[in-house]
C-alpha cells in the first residue's frame, strides 16, 4: 500500500514537472502612438503628411495614390504636399519597444531603405544626357541600368522617375542612337527600350518622340533581329505606340518586314506578355475600326503568313486573357472574304468558338458570336451545304445561343444571336442527339 502510494506522488510530481501551472500575463498591447490611424496594426514605416499626422507609407500612399485622395484621412484637410516625410523618432520609438517586448513575439522592425530623390534622379538623367551628346553607348547603357534598379524597387521610387522626366530622356535617347545604325548601338537601345516598360503609360508627347519613323524602324529591327528579352520589351512598346494614334499605324506597316515580325512572335511565342502585346498591336492593324486604306492589303498579308490557323489553334487551350485578343484579331482578319474563306475551311473552328460562348468572358463571348454569324452569312452567300449550320448545333450553339439572349449583352449581339437562331431553328430537327431518357436505368457513379 505505501508503495502504491508513493508511486503515485512520483506520478504526480512528474505530471507537475511536464505542465507547469500557467500564470496568468496580461497581453502586451501596442501603443496608440504606434498603430496606424488607417490600418489600425502596428507601424512598418511610419511617416507624417503636411498635416502633422503620422501614418504607416503603405497605407497613406494607397489612400493618395491608388485612392485618388489628397486630403488627409484624420482631419479631412487637404494636403498641401502629397509626398509623406519620414518620422524617424517615431520610427527609433518603435524599434526600441518591438525589442523590449521580444519575448512577447515582437520583431524589431527593419530601418526602411532610403528612397529616391529628385535630385539623384536628376543627376544620373543629366549624364545620360551628356553620355547621349558624346555618343557614349556604353555609359548610357550604364545609366539605363541604375534607372531601371531604382524603378523596381518601389512603386515610390518609381513614380519620383517619371516625375523628374525619365520617360522623355530615354524617349529622346532612344531616337537619338536610332539614328547611328551600328551593331554597337544594339545592347544600349534594347536595354533603353526595357526601362522604357518600366514606366508606362506614356503620354502623347512620349508617344509621338518614340513613334518617329526612325525610332519605329528600329523597333521593328529590334523585333526581327533582337534578343529574346529584346524583342519582347519592343512589342511592348509597339503596342502602346500604336493603341492611340492612326497615323503611327500607317507608319509601321511602311517599315519593311514589320508584318512579318508581329506574325512570327504570334508563331513562334516567347512569353505570355510578347503574345498579348503582339496580338494586341495586330488587332489595332486589322480591327474594322481602322480606317486607312492599307487594311485589306495587311489583313491578306497575314492570312498569306498563316496567322488565321494558328490562332484557331491557339484558341483550342489559352488563357482568358489570350483568347479574348486573339479572338479579336480573328474577328478582324474575318471583316473580308480572304479571311472568312480561311476559318469557314478550317475544322476547328466552329467548335473552338462555340465552346467560348458564355465560357471565358463576355468580351471572348462577344467575338465569338459576330465571327459565327459572319461564317454563317458567308456560308448562304456560297450556296453552302448547312453544314457549318449543322456542326454548330451538334456542339450545342442552338442552346447557349438561347442562354445568351436572357442573360443579357450588347444589342448589336443580341441582333446577330436573333439571325443564327432563326436559320438554325428549323435544322434542329436533322440533328441526331441524345435522349437522356435512354439512361434512366443506368447506374451513375456520381
Amino acid at each position: 500500500m505505501l508503495s502504491a502510494y508513493r508511486n503515485r506522488r512520483a506520478a504526480r510530481n512528474a505530471n507537475n514537472i511536464k505542465n507547469p501551472v500557467d500564470v496568468a500575463v496580461d497581453p502586451v498591447t501596442v501603443p496608440e502612438l504606434f498603430r496606424c490611424p488607417i490600418s489600425l496594426e502596428l507601424m512598418k514605416d511610419p511617416v507624417i503628411l503636411s498635416t502633422g499626422i503620422t501614418y504607416d507609407r503603405a497605407s497613406v500612399e494607397k489612400w493618395i495614390y491608388e485612392d485618388g485622395k489628397h486630403t488627409c484621412p484624420v482631419t479631412g484637410v487637404v494636403l498641401t504636399s502629397v509626398d509623406p516625410v519620414p518620422n524617424h523618432t517615431i520610427r527609433r520609438m518603435i524599434q526600441d519597444w518591438c525589442v523590449e517586448n521580444k519575448s512577447y513575439g515582437f520583431d524589431r522592425i527593419p530601418t526602411p531603405r532610403v528612397s529616391a530623390s529628385s535630385s539623384q534622379v536628376s543627376e544620373i538623367l543629366s549624364r545620360i544626357v551628356s553620355m547621349r551628346i558624346k555618343g557614349n553607348a556604353e555609359g548610357v547603357k550604364e545609366l539605363v541600368v541604375k534607372i531601371k534598379d531604382l524603378a523596381k524597387e518601389s512603386e515610390r521610387d518609381k513614380r519620383c522617375i517619371v516625375s523628374n522626366g525619365s520617360v522623355r530622356v530615354l524617349s529622346e535617347t532612344f531616337e537619338a542612337f536610332s539614328c547611328c545604325d551600328s551593331q554597337e548601338n544594339d545592347s544600349v537601345l534594347e536595354e533603353i527600350l526595357s526601362g522604357l516598360t518600366l514606366i508606362l503609360p506614356f503620354d502623347q508627347e512620349i508617344k509621338s518622340g518614340l513613334g518617329s519613323n526612325q525610332s519605329l524602324r528600329t523597333i521593328v529591327k529590334i523585333l526581327k533581329l533582337g534578343t529574346l528579352s529584346g524583342r519582347r520589351n519592343a512589342v511592348v512598346i509597339l503596342k502602346e505606340l500604336l493603341s492611340s494614334d492612326q497615323t503611327k499605324l500607317q507608319e509601321f506597316v511602311m517599315v519593311e518586314g514589320s508584318i512579318e515580325a508581329l506574325a512570327r512572335l504570334i508563331k513562334e511565342p516567347i512569353d505570355a506578355t510578347t503574345t498579348n502585346a503582339s496580338l494586341l498591336a495586330i488587332y489595332h492593324l486589322v480591327t474594322p475600326s481602322t480606317s486607312f486604306n492599307q487594311k485589306k492589303t495587311l489583313i491578306s498579308r497575314f492570312l498569306e503568313l498563316g496567322l488565321a490557323e494558328k490562332l484557331i489553334e491557339m484558341l483550342v487551350d489559352c488563357t482568358r486573357s489570350v483568347c479574348e485578343k486573339a479572338l479579336g484579331v480573328l474577328e478582324g482578319l474575318c471583316s473580308n472574304n480572304e479571311g472568312i474563306e480561311k476559318a469557314y475551311a478550317n475544322a476547328l473552328t466552329v467548335p473552338v468558338l462555340v465552346k467560348k460562348l458564355l465560357r471565358v468572358s463576355d468580351i471572348a463571348t462577344e467575338f465569338s458570336v459576330s465571327i459565327l454569324w459572319k461564317l454563317s452569312k458567308y456560308e448562304k452567300s456560297v450556296g453552302g451545304e448547312e453544314g457549318l449550320a449543322m456542326e454548330a448545333l451538334q456542339v450545342g450553339a442552338f442552346q447557349k445561343l438561347v442562354l445568351l439572349l436572357q442573360v443579357g449583352s450588347s444589342l448589336k449581339t443580341k441582333e446577330k444571336v436573333g439571325d443564327l437562331l432563326k436559320g438554325w431553328n428549323l435544322l434542329r430537327g436533322r440533328v441526331e442527339c441524345i435522349e437522356s431518357m435512354d439512361f434512366k436505368n443506368l447506374k451513375r457513379s456520381f
